[in-house]
């Protein structure tokens, strides 16, 4: 009988990853509901077309590969191999920064073709794309604080917690943004 509840026990998910898991769904909805009024206000004709800026393709390399850093980071830390942890957590928070910077060099790209975000001389389709990345950054931001919450916690000598449910959930979370972004980048590009 013991037996039977403990493999009953170990099929559960974990109550904070089913609230991770609920969250990202949230956010599906609300990056689904902008971008399908993207496409509803793309048929008005005073929509502006424009090129992305570059700097949004590096960067979408960027948080590619910092999906590649934090796997591994996870996997680093289930084989105890601390050092290595340490190094490449370290790399996927740098990682985050970079794309959040990127990101707003895109920006500040846009303003110097003369497409306004914001303001009487903006146009909505610039609204709508700052708003929308705008967004995605914000949730990249919380993953790098988040990461650096568990950055802080490696490198503390006190602390020595080998449960692996933080990296998880950061790392599922860490894919879930960088796939947001990919489905962002594939969107303006091709279909929005």
């Amino acid at each position: 009988m013991e037996a039977i509840v403990k493999a009953s026990e170990s099929k559960r998910i974990h109550p904070q990853k089913f609230t991770l898991w609920v969250a990202m769904g949230s956010i599906i909805m609300m990056f689904a509901g902008l971008t399908s009024a993207y496409i509803v206000k793309k048929n008005q004709s005073s929509w502006l077309e424009f090129d992305l800026p570059v700097v949004f393709g590096y960067s979408t390399a960027v948080i590619l590969i910092s999906s590649i850093t934090i796997h591994l980071a996870a996997k680093s830390f289930k084989a105890r191999e601390m050092a290595r942890y340490r190094t490449l957590i370290t790399v996927t928070a740098v990682l985050g920064l970079l794309f959040m910077g990127m990101q707003v060099m895109g920006f500040i790209d846009l303003e110097a073709r003369n497409i306004a975000l914001t303001g009487a001389k903006s146009n909505s389709a610039a609204s709508f794309l700052l708003v929308i990345t705008g967004l995605h950054m914000l949730h990249v931001l919380g993953g790098v604080i988040a990461i650096l919450v568990i950055f802080i916690k490696a490198y503390s000598s006190r602390i020595k917690n080998y449960s692996s449910l933080p990296i998880d959930m950061i790392g599922t979370y860490w894919h879930f943004v960088d796939i947001l972004w990919v489905y962002l980048f594939i969107f303006y590009n091709w279909i929005g």
